[in-house]
C-alpha cells in the first residue's frame, strides 16, 4: 500500500510493539534503506528517534550542539550564532556547559530536541522519546510541532501515549507486522485499533476473586 504525507499534515503511527513504527521513522530519516519499495522525502528533516541519539557523552551540551549544527550543514559561524538560542530553548541553564555524560535522560532529550532547531526542520520525526520530557517541556515540544505543521511542514510521531499523539496529530496510520493496516482520521483509526484489543485494555477489570490493594 502506498502512503503519502503532504505539507501541513501531522500523522501518528500507531500499532503494537514490533509493528514497524520505528523502522518506518528511521527509513524516513534516512537511517535505514528499505528492503522493498522506495521512500522519497523532500525537505529538511529533524528527527528525535532515541534519547541521546547522536550526542557525544564526553562533550558538553554546547559542544554537542555545535557539532550537530555542522552535521546539519550549517557553517561554524551559523552554528555558534544559534547556540544561545538553543540553550534558551533547551532550558538546561548552567547544565548546558556540563558534559552530557552527567545528564539525566530527560536532560538529554531536551538537548536533543533543542539541537534539532539548529536545522530549522520542515519535517519533524518523533519516536516515543517526547515521553522523557516533563509536562512543561512536553507542552513546548507540542507547540513547536504545531508551529512546524502550521507553517506547511510535516510531523510524523510514533508511540503508545495516544493522548499525546491525539493532541499533536489529526491523521493516523495503523501498522501491524510492518504493513499499513489502516489510515485515516486519528480518532477513527485509534478507535478501531483499541477496539480490537478492548478485552485487555479495558481499565478496572480484576481477576475473579481477587482483591487488589495499593
Amino acid at each position: 500500500m502506498d502512503l503519502s504525507i503532504g505539507p501541513g499534515e501531522a500523522v501518528a503511527l500507531v500499532g503494537p510493539n514490533g509493528a514497524g513504527k520505528t523502522t518506518l521513522l528511521r527509513a524516513l530519516a534516512g537511517v535505514y534503506e528499505p528492503d522493498d519499495g522506495c521512500v522519497t522525502v523532500t525537505g529538511r528533516i529533524g528527527s528525535l528517534l532515541a534519547v541521546g541519539a547522536g550526542l557525544m557523552p564526553l562533550l558538553t551540551g554546547r559542544e554537542n550542539c555545535l557539532l550537530q549544527g555542522v552535521l546539519a550543514g550549517l557553517s561554524r559561524v551559523q552554528s555558534r550564532a544559534a547556540l544561545d538560542e538553543v540553550k534558551r530553548r533547551s532550558e538546561l541553564g548552567d547544565a548546558f556547559e556540563r558534559l552530557v555524560s552527567s545528564y539525566s535522560q530527560g536532560m538529554r532529550a531536551r538537548l536533543g530536541f533543542a539541537a534539532i532547531e539548529l536545522s530549522r526542520p520542515e519535517i519533524l520525526l518523533l519516536d516515543e522519546v517526547h515521553q522523557a520530557f516533563d509536562i512543561d517541556f512536553r507542552k513546548r515540544v507540542e507547540e513547536r510541532a504545531a508551529a512546524i505543521v502550521a507553517g506547511g511542514g510535516i510531523l510524523v510521531a510514533a508511540g503508545h501515549d495516544h493522548s499525546a499523539l491525539g493532541r499533536m496529530c489529526t491523521r493516523a496510520v495503523r501498522l501491524e507486522e510492518r504493513r499499513v493496516r489502516a489510515e485515516g482520521p486519528f480518532a477513527d483509526v485509534l478507535e478501531a485499533y483499541t477496539g480490537d484489543r478492548e478485552g485487555w485494555l479495558r481499565p478496572g477489570v480484576a481477576a475473579a476473586g481477587s482483591s487488589p490493594r495499593v
